[in-house]
């Protein structure tokens, strides 16, 4: 049995992570610790990873998530309503489907952490409307790698 998910990642770092020549490869890399595993990601997130792959990349994704790293977490069809309020709540943004499916998935498993490199969308999402997400890598990362 898996351990319960620690964190959850987003595309961005995702394709990060399969990905060397990714400006955020390096930060994600180092933001991707043992301790941390598994993470929680959605099927918006995966769909979204595979549509923006460049040709003959989905080798990396699948080798990725069968190192089961990842944790593939569903959404169930009784919470489309709180992923239709979330997205209305942040329209000023605004919050894509797949992002709204992990602030979902980081309330209902009380998970603050996430590995992103769209910091400033995740910077203002809130988790039950008050609690930040701690986003890694940290901004400057990148600017380091």
């Amino acid at each position: 049995m898996l351990p319960s998910p620690r964190a959850l990642i987003d595309t961005g770092a995702i394709l990060a992570l399969v990905d060397r020549g990714d400006r955020w490869h390096e930060a994600c890399k180092a933001a991707f610790r043992p301790e941390l595993l598994p993470l929680a990601t959605s099927e918006a997130v995966l769909t979204e990873c595979f549509h923006l792959l460049p040709a003959g990349g989905a080798s990396s994704l699948w080798g990725f998530l069968r190192s089961r790293a990842i944790a593939l977490v569903p959404i169930g069809e009784d919470e489309v309503p709180e992923l239709e309020s979330l997205m209305k709540q942040y329209g000023d943004r605004p919050m894509d489907f797949a992002d709204a499916t992990l602030v979902l998935l980081a309330r209902r498993l009380g998970i603050r952490t996430i590995l992103t490199v769209d910091h400033s969308d995740f910077e203002t999402y809130r988790i039950q409307g008050r609690q930040p997400f701690r986003i890694l890598p940290e901004r400057s990362a990148v600017t380091r790698a």
